[in-house]
C-alpha cells in the first residue's frame, strides 16, 4: 500500500485528497507546515510527497532544497496556486518530479502519482544493518551478532527508524511523530523509556544520548565526536 505525504495547510484541499487516496487504496499522512512536511518526509515512511509551495513556517520551495540537499531523492509532486511559467521552471529545476496548479481535477493528480510510483527506482532495502545490528522488514527479525533478539512491534519500529539515518541525532519529537503519531502527548518520555528497553536488548552503547536534544545510533560504521551520556 502506497505511503502519501500531504504537506497543504489548507484544511479543505488537504482533506479532500487525502479522502480520495483512501478511495484509491492509497494511505496518506497531512501536514501542515513546511518544518512538519521536511521532518516527515526524512523519516524514511513514504513513498511520495505532494508539496504545497505556500506552506507556514518554510515555504515549500525550501523544503525541496532541503530534502535534495540532504540527498533524500522521494518523489514530489508540487501542488501550488502559483501557475507561472517562472514558477514551474523553478519547482522542476529545484528537484520536484512533476507540478501541478491549483485548481486540479483529483483524477489527474492521481494518475500522475500512480506515474511517479510506477517509475523504476532503487528497490527499497528490505534487511537494514549497521554496526553488527540487522533488522529484517519482511519478517520483524531482528538480530545483534547474529544472536535474535525479540522486539514488540514499537521497539521495532524505533529501532528501524534508528537504522533508517545511522549517525542522525534525532530529537524526541521526531521520534515520538514517526514511532508513534502526534496522537500522542508530546510531553511524554515514552521515547526515552523505549529507548531504554532498545539499549537493554541491542545493547547500551549502541543508543547515544545528546543531551538536550535527543538520541542517535552510532557504532564502528561512525565517527563519533559526541560522548555518550547516561540514559535518561
Amino acid at each position: 500500500m502506497s505511503r502519501i505525504l500531504i504537506a497543504e495547510d489548507e484544511p479543505r484541499i488537504a482533506a479532500f485528497i487525502e479522502k480520495g487516496l483512501r478511495a484509491a487504496g492509497m494511505t496518506p499522512t497531512v501536514v501542515g507546515d513546511g518544518r512538519g512536511a521536511f521532518d516527515y518526509a526524512m523519516t524514511g515512511g513514504f513513498d511520495l510527497v505532494i508539496l504545497d509551495i505556500g506552506l507556514p513556517i518554510i515555504d515549500g520551495f525550501s523544503v525541496l532544497r532541503q530534502l535534495r540537499e540532504a540527498r533524500n531523492e522521494l518523489p514530489v509532486i508540487i501542488l501550488t496556486a502559483r501557475d507561472s511559467i517562472t514558477d514551474t521552471v523553478a519547482g522542476l529545476e529545484g528537484g520536484a518530479d512533476d507540478y501541478m496548479a491549483k485548481p486540479f481535477r483529483f483524477e489527474e493528480l492521481l494518475a500522475r502519482i500512480r506515474l511517479r510510483l510506477r517509475e523504476d527506482r532503487a528497490p527499497e532495502a528490505m534487511v537494514l544493518h549497521h554496526g553488527g545490528l540487522s533488522l529484517d522488514l519482511r519478517t520483524r527479525r531482528a538480530t545483534v551478532d547474529g544472536r535474535t533478539v525479540e522486539l514488540s512491534a514499537r521497539e521495532f519500529s524505533l529501532a528501524e527508524t534508528f537504522l533508517r539515518h545511522p549517525g542522525q541525532v534525532l530529537s524526541r519529537e521526531q521520534l515520538l511523530s514517526r514511532v508513534w503519531g502526534y496522537d500522542f502527548d508530546p510531553g511524554s518520555n515514552v521515547v526515552d523509556v523505549y529507548v531504554r528497553y532498545l539499549r537493554r536488548k541491542l545493547g547500551n552503547e549502541r543508543f547515544m544520548t545528546v543531551r538536550g536534544i535527543g538520541y542517535r545510533l552510532v557504532g564502528p560504521d561512525t565517527a563519533d565526536d559526541v560522548a555518550p551520556t547516561a540514559a535518561p
